[in-house]
């Protein structure tokens, strides 16, 4: 049987090791999960085999040859294919969505001086409804949904005819419905004889479709297991180096008075919401894909505007026509997407700790780098970021690290309410962990928190109340003490 080896794989950046000698094989034909905690090397090691990094020794193979990757078209002549967690670094916002899906063809057809387009479109149409998906081909990539540009990067790696597929974190922007759908197309490419080297902080999907799993722990190679050969709580103690059993550390604080009060808020999905959060209070707000919590959070934050309603704040009317007024108030907001709207991936994670806090670091409107960088490296330290040094860019962290920098960011602030838009989303066992403690702490400090999510069992390991959407409305208010997965679920899926 084919298979792709690597062998020995070494990187260092600025003489700190980040791979140690790594093998790892994925053979034509199966699902291989590549698993690691914040930090472990697993991102690097893909980097090396997509070719945007180069490593400093080892080797790869395909098919017993060995080969040479020194850019992501190397990769790609290799029939090496990655569907990005980070959607759109490798989308191309401005162009559609038959573009997008046949950029190669298309450009190839460009430099002959012809393109049939609506046979174009039509391809593109057959191959997004091959895989059961129905999106817009004319759209434009940046007017798509997050998941609809998920299944976009999927159709394309396809189309493609790749030999060998990497997903990382694919089915985090996705619904249970999109997630099976895809696990569908996975199992397709797998009898086709295409290998799966597959990323995910789900361990249950892992355990569903995966064949093997290899391990990785601070650049190393830990164990290479057949999925039916060891168990969650294996993997789990590999993972992190320790026996761990994935917990939900709510810190119990008294509850104060109303902080922020929203009567009748409607904008865009959201038909009608009304709420309230107390100081020291965890109001989970859940809900499939699509009900609407996302765009909730926007009008909260001013970051769309509302078309009704009334949002109190401290018993006092505040208008939120944008950002700006959301944080003058007091009221920040953790997005989901990130790498688009949480943090500067261009600039150090000295810069980005400290832009939503400038006018303390700042005398005569220059900026006291000195006071600015101490900073910084008291919250790396409170936040546990793992980075080299405070000038890092944060496009180079990892995803976990990534978010606690976007948390982080408002920890100077005098913000009164903080919202959470999928905080954990793409972040691994240990960094969860890390994040759930942080929002306890601004709990224990008075803080109100809104945590918005998909994720029942999160929400109901973490807050105290909990409050259901369902097609842009709040259908249910739960306690604590009364909430259960199954009954989230109900009235989450339209249950009355």
């Amino acid at each position: 049987m084919s298979s792709l080896q690597m062998k020995g794989i070494v990187k260092q950046f600025s003489g700190v090791p980040a791979l140690r000698s790594v093998d790892f094989e994925v053979k034509a034909g199966e699902v291989h999960a590549l698993l690691g905690a914040n930090g472990a090397g697993k991102s690097t090691l893909m980097k090396i085999l997509t070719g945007a990094y180069q490593s400093d020794g080892g080797s790869i193979t395909i098919e017993g040859k060995e080969v040479s990757i020194q850019s992501p078209q190397d990769a790609k002549a290799l029939g090496i294919q990655c569907v990005y967690q980070e959607v759109d670094t490798a989308l191309i916002p401005y162009l559609s969505v038959t573009e997008n899906i046949l950029l190669d063809q298309i450009v190839s057809a460009g430099r002959k001086g012809f393109m049939n387009w609506p046979s174009l479109h039509k391809e593109a149409e057959s191959i997004l409804q091959s895989f059961g998906f129905s999106i817009p081909v004319r759209m434009l990539v940046e007017e798509c949904t997050l998941s609809e540009k998920q299944l976009i990067l999927i159709a394309r790696a396809t189309v493609q005819k790749a030999k060998y597929v990497i997903f990382d974190e694919p089915t985090a922007p996705l619904s249970t419905k999109e997630s099976e759908r895809l696990f569908l197309i996975i199992d397709q490419l797998k009898k086709a004889g295409v290998g799966i080297i597959y990323i995910s902080h789900r361990l249950p999907e892992i355990f569903e479709i995966c064949d093997r799993i290899t391990i990785m722990r601070d650049g190393q190679l830990i164990v290479t297991n057949d999925t039916s050969h060891t168990t969650m709580d294996e993997v789990i103690g590999n993972m992190l180096g320790k026996s761990f059993e994935e917990e939900f550390p709510k810190v119990e604080v008294p509850v104060g008075g109303v902080l922020l009060e929203a009567a009748g808020v409607v904008g865009g999905k959201v038909r009608r919401a009304d709420l309230s959060v107390r100081e020291g209070e965890i109001v989970g707000i859940v809900g499939l894909v699509g009900a609407g919590k996302t765009e909730l959070a926007r009008l909260l934050f001013g970051a769309d505007t509302a078309e009704a309603g009334q949002v109190r704040l401290n018993g006092k009317e505040v208008r939120l026509r944008s950002p700006k007024d959301a944080v003058d108030a007091g009221i920040v907001l953790v997005p989901e997407e990130r790498r688009k709207e949480g943090i500067f991936v261009e600039e150090s994670v000295q810069n980005n700790l400290s832009v939503s806090a400038l006018e303390k670091w700042s005398r005569l409107g220059f900026v006291r780098r000195g006071a600015e960088a101490k900073q910084a490296r008291e919250l790396v330290s409170r936040l546990g970021v793992k980075t080299a040094d405070i000038t890092q860019l944060v496009g180079y962290l990892s995803g976990g690290n990534q978010q606690k920098v976007a948390i982080g960011k408002w920890l100077d602030t005098d913000a009164q309410v903080f919202m959470f838009d999928e905080p954990t989303k793409g972040v691994d066992i240990g960094a969860k962990s890390d994040i759930y403690r942080l929002i306890g702490k601004l709990a224990e400090q008075g803080k109100g928190v809104l945590y918005f999510s998909c994720e029942f069992a999160e929400v109901l390991g973490i807050a105290d109340r909990i409050l259901v959407m369902f097609e842009g409305k709040i259908v249910k208010e739960l306690s604590r003490a009364d909430a259960t997965q199954e009954t989230m679920m109900y009235y989450a899926s339209g249950g009355e």
